[in-house]
């Protein structure tokens, strides 16, 4: 089945990777869209859109992770297992 609608991230998924760009867009001139661009710890990059929580909080450099089972990544700390983790 095709779908259409996919935003470029399935919750199955699983990856691990740094923030190599960020942008933003309001492609119908009211609803802003936030991206961030991520180099997997493979070499590949992707292009991820993102909540503008997430978006605020990333800066180039920042690490994240997309833990399968989630919608969106998070920012994680690098050699850490636990994204959520804050200490």
């Amino acid at each position: 089945m095709l779908n259409l609608f996919r935003r470029g991230v399935r919750r199955d998924e699983a990856w691990e990777g740094v923030v190599t760009g960020r942008k933003r867009a309001a492609p119908d001139g009211q609803t802003v869209v936030f991206r961030i661009a991520v180099t997997l710890n493979d070499g590949s990059i992707r292009e991820v859109r993102v909540r503008r929580s997430l978006y605020n909080a990333l800066e180039a450099g920042d690490h994240v992770t997309k833990r399968s089972g989630d919608r969106y990544p998070a920012k994680s700390h690098p050699g850490r297992s636990d994204p959520a983790s804050t200490e």
